[in-house]
């Protein structure tokens, strides 16, 4: 079966969207730029709309890839599911939890998939630390430590990001909620919450850094640091067990390269018994996360990285906007 998918907000991402589609056949854009909509059509012979809800009125769209703004993520992917439509919607799918359950309520009821694009999962090495995690390596977990930050760019303070209105907060909502899903991913649900907010360098209303502490009901704990003053773009993120430590380093491109290290904690101790994988080829990770969704479809299964990971990672980023003064924000 090949599914009809038309792409919702044409930009970066959705460009990466539409040369990953693999299987999927794109049969539409919208875009309230139509000259971006018609330069990612090309010569393929898809549709193209200015409104989107034109492209939500089409029969042979079966999936709809959401890639807009953040204030319009929940709007969208409420239409489309009404519309009988699956849907693919980029991180974080709203503005705020509160914004997000119409939407959750509407999948549930019109029996229809909702994957949620938190596309660092599909990285290569973190499908392998996925799989190392999951066949027991890592032993009892304990606790995770991770930072993620770019350097942004001049004008980056005038950019839509920096406006709440259109964003819903700064960078902790932004690479932040990678790092939240990423450590909910291995860690569980957090029972308690706390962090700062803080906007040190940028001339904008929102957060420039954002620092979290995050524990589990077993008191595993997530130390996470999401940052736009990180003058060199860096991913780094360590997650120790009682038998092993995972440390996954570099997205590709500017971040460097991805790499995936093994420690495996020895009887005797000292040392650790260590392994390294690199990843220096094309990421496939579009392609990949694209492939389980069609395969979700398919099976009539739950999307792994679902509405429910969307809210709670929001929910966790609204607390820490609260207690550091961006109300605008929460």
């Amino acid at each position: 079966m090949s599914f009809g998918v038309g792409i919702i907000g044409c930009g970066l991402i959705g460009q990466k969207r539409a040369k990953a589609l693999s299987e999927g056949r794109l049969v539409a854009c919208a875009d309230i730029d139509e000259a971006r909509a018609k330069a990612l059509v090309g010569n393929s012979g898809a549709k193209v709309f200015r409104d989107w809800r034109a492209l939500l009125a089409l029969p042979e769209v079966d999936i709809v890839v959401i890639a807009t703004l953040h204030d319009s993520l929940a709007e969208i992917s409420l239409a489309a599911i009404l519309a009988g439509k699956h849907v693919l919607v980029e991180k974080p799918a709203a503005r705020n939890h509160v914004e997000l359950e119409p939407v959750m309520a509407a999948a549930e009821r019109c029996n229809v998939k909702v994957h949620v694009g938190f596309n660092h999962r599909y990285h290569r090495a973190f499908r392998k630390a996925r799989e190392l995690f999951e066949a027991g390596e890592l032993g009892k977990m304990m606790f995770i430590r991770a930072r993620y930050g770019h350097g942004g760019r001049i004008g980056y303070d005038k950019e839509w990001r920096a406006r709440p209105e259109l964003s819903g907060g700064g960078e902790l909502i932004d690479q932040g909620a990678h790092l939240i899903d990423l450590a909910r991913w291995f860690l569980g649900e957090f029972e308690e919450v706390q962090g700062f907010a803080h906007t040190y360098y940028w001339d904008m209303p929102v957060d420039d850094n954002g620092f979290m502490l995050l524990k589990t009901a077993n008191r595993q704990v997530a130390f996470l640091h999401a940052s736009c003053t990180e003058w060199k773009n860096l991913f780094s993120m360590e997650i120790y067990g009682s038998d092993a430590k995972l440390e996954i380093s570099g997205l590709g491109g500017s971040y460097g390269v991805e790499r995936l290290t093994y420690y495996k904690l020895l009887p005797e101790m000292g040392p650790p018994e260590t392994t390294t994988w690199e990843y220096p080829m094309d990421d496939d990770s579009w392609a990949v996360e694209l492939a389980e969704f069609y395969e979700d479809i398919r099976l009539n299964r739950e999307p792994s990285a679902s509405l429910k990971d969307a809210h709670e990672a929001l929910k966790v980023v609204e607390k820490i906007y609260k207690e550091s003064g961006y109300d605008h924000c929460a």
